[in-house]
């Protein structure tokens, strides 16, 4: 008798989570962006929003929730109802922070249900218009001759500016003034105004303006050169080899979020990524969407745990941590 219930118990639970994946969506959904607006995060979550919205018969509207290196971004997502409505899209940051904060507001590997990967976004360095360097070997030998003076911009603690800037230092093991930001976009306006000296940051934040003959390229942080920007050397053929640096976005639920719900989610945001608009866009700012086989649960997690590794270390030997 008692396995009988239990069966039946077990059938309403599939039935009524098939029933609440039939009526899902039935109101707006929030992408919360753990930057500021304007951002490279920021460009892509939009671009990925509106598409999945068509998909899905529901405006995804997305909010900007910035500071302590997207982890306030973060920690509001996984204290949200695991009922859809409240999803996040995070970077690289989502594994960095757990080296770089003593004390997080979640448990990174198990508070949340993973919908898949987005895209890989290569990196570049960029200085201000008027910065003496013409290329990334003068560029180098600048910033250790004036390495009292110069400055570089970041888009705050665990951002992919700040974690370039922290292997670039490294290599030339040569520390700088750092001037952190709450977010790229303000970063950039800086970096555009003259204020600061230079950046490495994502294309998705770099490419108008070095199109524009706004900032100055030294270099991409990939093994080829970008189709968007074929004039800008690889870190390698300028002069500094083995400096690969590309940062991924991936899109999480809230843990306990039903898993009819996350396959949903899932199979709008793989047929977003094959959206024409979607794919111009991101080839417009230097990047493309992950693949069908990349947009999945199951590769995201991978990711994250991989990267967790990967970075643990590196951070850890520059000795900093955030609160």
């Amino acid at each position: 008798m008692l396995k009988v219930m239990a069966a039946a118990v077990a059938a309403f639970g599939v039935l009524a989570g098939s029933a609440v994946a039939d009526t899902y969506p039935s109101r707006p959904i929030t992408l919360v962006v753990p930057f500021s607006a304007g951002g490279p995060t920021d460009t892509v979550s939009r671009l990925v929003a509106e598409a999945m919205g068509k998909d899905l018969g529901q405006q995804i509207v997305i909010e900007n929730v910035g500071g302590a290196g997207g982890t306030l971004g973060a920690g509001r997502v996984a204290k949200s109802d695991p009922d859809g409505y409240t999803l996040l899209l995070h970077h690289i940051g989502m594994a960095t922070s757990v080296p770089l904060y003593r004390k997080l507001p979640y448990d990174t590997l198990n508070a949340f249900e993973y919908v898949g990967l987005v895209t890989e976004v290569p990196m570049t360095i960029v200085g201000r218009g008027s910065l003496e360097p013409t290329d990334l070997k003068s560029l180098i030998d600048y910033v250790k001759t004036n390495k009292d003076t110069v400055t570089y911009a970041n888009a705050g603690v665990g951002s992919a500016s700040h974690l370039c800037g922290l292997l670039f230092m490294s290599r030339l093991e040569t520390p700088l003034t750092t001037v952190p930001y709450k977010g790229a976009g303000p970063a950039m306006t800086d970096l555009v105004g003259g204020q600061v000296d230079f950046i490495c940051d994502q294309t998705t934040n770099t490419t108008s303006q070095i199109r524009a003959g706004k900032i100055k390229a030294y270099a991409a942080t990939v093994k080829e050169r970008l189709a968007s920007l074929p004039d800008i050397p690889t870190a390698a053929e300028a002069g500094l080899p083995d400096f690969n640096l590309t940062v991924w976005h991936g899109m999480y639920a809230p843990k306990g979020t039903s898993p009819e719900i996350v396959a949903k989610l899932t199979a709008a945001l793989q047929k977003a990524l094959k959206d024409p608009n979607v794919v111009k866009r991101f080839a417009d700012l230097g990047t493309t969407p992950s693949t069908e086989a990349e947009a999945t649960p199951d590769a995201l997690k991978a990711k994250l745990v991989s990267e967790i590794e990967r970075w643990t270390p590196v951070i850890k030997a520059a000795g900093v941590y955030a609160d």
